[in-house]
């Protein structure tokens, strides 16, 4: 049996990876680390990590850029928008709307994308006894 790069052998299963997972182990058990090193379960980690990580940095760097207009843009931060509203006001309320609008597109992303992977691994180890 092949094991992956940087696994010791003692924590590789004896059963295949990939569709053949279903069954438990002797403690009644899934077989934990068989599913881990299936294909399904690296189609959804990579999927995960291709939506959190760019959405991560992305608002890593939204909010880098507010915190350092604000520190040091303090003329362009007091700029007048409407009546008293001025432009650190509404770059400090973007940044509650953008966290909502991140969650609410990892919430589509996950209804669409991530739980149907994850429903199909369920129905692979036979996970129907909930």
């Amino acid at each position: 049996m092949i094991r992956p790069a940087g696994v010791p052998a003692s924590e590789v299963s004896e059963r295949p990876a990939g569709r053949e997972f279903t069954g438990l182990r002797e403690d009644g058990e899934p077989d934990y680390s068989a599913i881990q090193q299936s294909e399904e379960f690296a189609r959804l980690r990579r999927r995960l990590r291709l939506f959190v990580f760019p959405m991560s940095a992305l608002f890593f760097c939204w909010y880098m850029t507010f915190a350092l207009l604000s520190a040091y843009a303090h003329g362009f931060m007091s700029r007048k928008v409407a009546g008293e509203i001025n432009m650190g006001t509404v770059l400090g309320l973007l940044q509650f709307a953008s966290t909502i609008a991140i969650v609410l597109a990892y919430r589509r992303f996950a209804r669409k994308k991530f739980d149907p992977e994850v429903d199909r691994i369920h129905e692979l180890v036979g996970g129907d006894e909930e």
